[in-house]
C-alpha cells in the first residue's frame, strides 16, 4: 500500500512538473519551432534582456508583485484582527462571506469585474483614463487578502485572550499591547 501511494504521488508531481521542464528545455532552442530542437542557444533571453518594452513589463511586475504583497499583508492582518474583534456573530458571518468572494469566483470573473468597476469609476468621476498602475495594483491587493485573512484568523483564535489583558494591566498602551503580544503570537 506504501509502494502504492508512493507511485501514485510520484505521478501526480511527474504531471504537474514536466510541462514546466518541457518548456523550460525548449526555451533553449534555436528554432521558433515548440516541437523540433534544432541546437542550443540563449538566442530568446539575449532578446528579452535587450528589450526595452519586456524590462518595463518585468519591472512593472515585479513593483506591483512586492507592493500588493506587503500591502495585502497589513491590510488582511487589520482586517483579521477586527473579524475577531467582531462581537455579534452575524456580522462576523458576514464580512466572512464578502472576504471569501473573490476566492469563490474565477480569477477571471474577478479580474474583469474589478476592470469594468474601475472603468464605471473612472467615467463618473471624468477621468480620461481610468486603468492604470494603481487599478491594477487595487486588484492585485483583492485578490490576496482573502488568503492573508483566512491565514492569520486561525492564529488569532489559537492565542490567548488573556495575554492582551494582561499587558494592558501591565501598563501597555493598547497599540503597544498589540505590537508587543498580538502580532508576536501572529
Amino acid at each position: 500500500m506504501k509502494a502504492l501511494s508512493r507511485i501514485y504521488v510520484s505521478l501526480i508531481i511527474f504531471f504537474l512538473y514536466a510541462p514546466v521542464l518541457v518548456m523550460i528545455f525548449f526555451s533553449f532552442n534555436e528554432s521558433s519551432s515548440v516541437w523540433v530542437f534544432s541546437k542550443f542557444s540563449t538566442k530568446w533571453y539575449t532578446g528579452l534582456i535587450s528589450d526595452v518594452t519586456m524590462l518595463t513589463a518585468l519591472r512593472h511586475t515585479l513593483v506591483i508583485a512586492i507592493l500588493s504583497a506587503v500591502l495585502s499583508t497589513v491590510i488582511g492582518t487589520a482586517a483579521a484582527v477586527g473579524i475577531m474583534s467582531l462581537r455579534r456573530k452575524f456580522a462576523k458571518n458576514v464580512v466572512m462571506s464578502v472576504t471569501q468572494i473573490p476566492m469563490m469566483n474565477a480569477d477571471i470573473v474577478t479580474g474583469i469585474s474589478l476592470m469594468l468597476l474601475f472603468i464605471f469609476v473612472g467615467k463618473l468621476i471624468g477621468l480620461h483614463e481610468s486603468l492604470g498602475f494603481l487599478t491594477v495594483l487595487i486588484a492585485h491587493i483583492t485578490f490576496n487578502l482573502p488568503y492573508v485573512i483566512l491565514s492569520v484568523l486561525p492564529k488569532l483564535k489559537q492565542m490567548d485572550s488573556n495575554l492582551k489583558e494582561a499587558a494592558l494591566d501591565l501598563g501597555c498602551t493598547p497599540l503597544k499591547a498589540f505590537f508587543k503580544v498580538v502580532m508576536t503570537s501572529i
